[in-house]
């Protein structure tokens, strides 16, 4: 008896995506574009010049509401499930956050903005429906929780961004980075935040499903604008030294080891005005006062082939146990080299350190490096 493949979801793009010549596959149950004829080596060196559109619309938009109608209360209920400041963050603006575990462990990473009478949350694809499940279990008493399966969400990212949305509409310019604003774009309401995954100046704009072909249709009229799919997405993000859920983070990762405790701010540290009170607390902050046994770490090989995630990482060439892994790896088409990021002990996590990668049955020398690879260009 056969098991019937479970069906791939489609985003509102999909036709689009098709349309352009795509090449199309499965992704965190979607059907998703890795790449366009152009290639990844040119979606990834035409995001870096001018701008690449991504569609992201797999990933998990939620509404949080609290049900007294105070902004404030569904920031306090927010924060019992995070160590970032929630109450602290301005209408108008969006913060990284990570929801944590009892053992201080990343369940996911995302995406928190303020938006005046509620908040909106942006989680990965592959955790939305735990976390959405997670935020019911914890917080329906005095939240309500609202997902936008209906809409979509597009990356436009790159140093040509700002000119092409202005032309749309001219506030954007008055935008810096992590800034929030719901705009008529293309006649279309959109939210739109200065952000995104790529390491580049940017924006992120969530729009209705029936409404986004059309929207990105408009964008791609520009000649700067290049469609860009899943590969030159991880490409990028992998220069940048930004983590992906389910490589570098995961339930038995805590924010330290992850080299992510700047996502903690001051009034949620020992000592801050409200210190602790989310899961993991006690673990997390004595790590950030003591340190974590293990760091993530930038590395990069010395030799020309690039060494993927999974690989295992030893002290010496000839050291019979690996002391971590390689969790991202690939090659940088800016940097001109293969870069990767990995686990290592922290007292090896120092720059320079030299370290050895098994790679196809040998051993290959990696040095531990600087994050990120290539400059950020927010434009803060």
């Amino acid at each position: 008896m056969s098991v019937t493949e479970p069906t791939l979801k489609r985003t509102p793009l999909y036709d689009m995506h098709v349309r352009l010549g795509a090449r199309m596959v499965p992704f965190a149950g979607y059907d998703m574009p890795v790449q366009y004829p152009a290639g990844i080596i040119k979606e990834h060196l035409h995001t870096r010049a001018a701008a690449g559109l991504f569609d992201v619309s797999h990933m998990g938009q939620i509404i949080l509401r609290a049900r007294s109608g105070r902004l404030a209360d569904a920031a306090r209920a927010l924060e019992t499930l995070v160590p970032a400041d929630i109450l602290g963050l301005a209408a108008g603006r969006q913060r990284y956050a990570l929801f944590t575990n009892p053992a201080g462990g990343i369940l996911d990473d995302l995406m928190v903005a303020n938006l005046g009478d509620h908040l909106r949350l942006i989680v990965n694809a592959s955790r939305k429906v735990a976390d959405e499940a997670h935020l019911r279990q914890h917080l329906a008493a005095d939240c309500g929780i609202d997902p936008l399966p209906d809409h979509a969400l597009v990356a436009l990212q790159g140093p040509s961004a700002e000119a092409v949305l202005a032309a749309f509409s001219p506030d954007i310019r008055t935008m810096r980075f992590m800034d929030i604003r719901t705009l008529q774009l293309a006649g279309a309401t959109c939210v739109v935040s200065r952000s995104g995954y790529t390491g580049e100046d940017g924006f992120e704009i969530g729009i209705q499903g029936d409404r986004a072909a059309a929207f990105c249709g408009a964008l791609l009229q520009d000649a700067v604008v290049m469609p860009a799919g899943l590969g030159a997405r991880d490409s990028l993000r992998l220069e940048a030294g930004l983590c992906l859920y389910g490589s570098d983070l995961d339930p038995a990762t805590t924010p330290v080891e992850a080299a992510l405790e700047w996502s903690i701010a001051k009034a949620r540290r020992s000592g801050g005005a409200r210190s602790g009170g989310f899961p993991g607390a006690e673990i997390i902050l004595g790590q950030i006062d003591r340190g974590a046994s293990r760091r993530r770490a930038g590395l990069k090989p010395q030799g020309r082939a690039p060494v993927r995630g999974g690989a295992a990482l030893f002290g010496q060439d000839d050291d019979a146990a690996p002391i971590g892994a390689v969790t991202s790896g690939g090659f940088g088409v800016s940097v001109g080299a293969p870069i990767a990021m990995g686990y290592v002990p922290t007292a090896q996590a120092v720059l320079g350190t030299r370290l050895f990668a098994e790679l196809r049955g040998r051993r290959e020398a990696v040095l531990v490096c600087e994050l990120p690879f290539v400059p950020s260009h927010y434009r803060r």
